[in-house]
C-alpha cells in the first residue's frame, strides 16, 4: 500500500491519500487538490509529487 501527505506537498492540510498503485495515488491527489486546494496539478508537480509518495 502505498500513501501520500497532503503536508508533504506544501500544503497546510492534513488529508492523507493511500493507494495500491502509485497512478492512483497520483490520480486521487489531482482531484483532491483540485477540489480542496484549487490547484490542477501539472505534469511538473506530478514528477514531484511521485518523490513524496511512501510505501506503507
Amino acid at each position: 500500500m502505498k500513501t501520500l501527505n497532503c503536508s508533504d506537498a506544501g500544503f497546510d492540510c492534513k488529508a492523507v491519500v493511500t493507494a495500491a498503485t502509485e497512478e492512483e495515488i497520483l490520480a486521487m491527489a489531482a482531484e483532491h487538490a483540485q477540489t480542496v486546494h484549487g490547484t490542477t496539478v501539472t505534469a511538473e508537480m506530478a514528477d514531484q509529487i511521485k518523490t513524496l509518495i511512501r510505501e506503507v
